[in-house]
């Protein structure tokens, strides 16, 4: 039963290591901005944007694939839970993407003007 124990505390060490990279990584670059990611675009929003983007989604597959177990399941049912996840935060990113876009293009080359 110790044995479990030892092996579930280094578990979650590891865990929260990797995790803290991750954002130890996302901190410094949001505190460094370099220029070669801040002032490139892509599909209308700089790669540094992109860069969070993607390791917000890394952390959050990572703590499903941890604190839920999943690494342990058949793939079929990591899948069935990992997938409509991943789908729905890539659609939910676009949306946001594209109607923000257009309420700052609306404010910014129109008559109407800033009121927050």
């Amino acid at each position: 039963m110790a044995h479990s124990h030892e092996s579930n505390t280094k578990r979650i060490w590891i865990v929260f290591a990797i995790l803290s990279v991750v954002t130890i990584v996302e901190v410094i670059f949001g505190i460094i901005k370099p220029d070669s990611l801040y002032r490139t675009e892509l599909f209308s929003l700089n790669l540094l944007n992109w860069l969070f983007i993607i390791l917000t989604i890394v952390k959050a597959y990572y703590i499903m694939w941890a604190f839920m177990h999943l690494e342990g399941e058949k793939g079929s049912l990591r899948w069935s839970i990992v997938a409509p996840l991943v789908f729905l935060i890539i659609y939910l990113v676009f949306i946001l993407l594209v109607e923000g876009n257009y309420v700052y293009e609306v404010f910014h080359e129109s008559h109407y003007k800033w009121l927050f």
